[in-house]
């Protein structure tokens, strides 16, 4: 008999116009703290409690900085 492992599903990538990003697990009541994201020299950032994974829209460089 053979049990089969549940594959996770890979982290959800969304594309942002700004180099700083805040994330709340987008889950309401079910998300997380809401955290204030830099982006990466290379244009990408993940969250630590959810990896969400943003990446900056036109790469690195690209962002306001606001």
């Amino acid at each position: 008999m053979s049990r089969s492992a549940a594959i996770p599903a890979p982290p959800e990538t969304i594309e942002v116009d700004d180099t700083t990003v805040a994330c709340d697990g987008g889950g309401g009541a079910l998300g997380h703290p809401r955290v204030y994201l830099t982006m990466r020299a290379d244009g990408t950032v993940e969250c630590p409690y959810c990896d969400r994974v943003y990446v900056l829209k036109g790469g690195p460089g690209a962002g306001h900085g606001h």
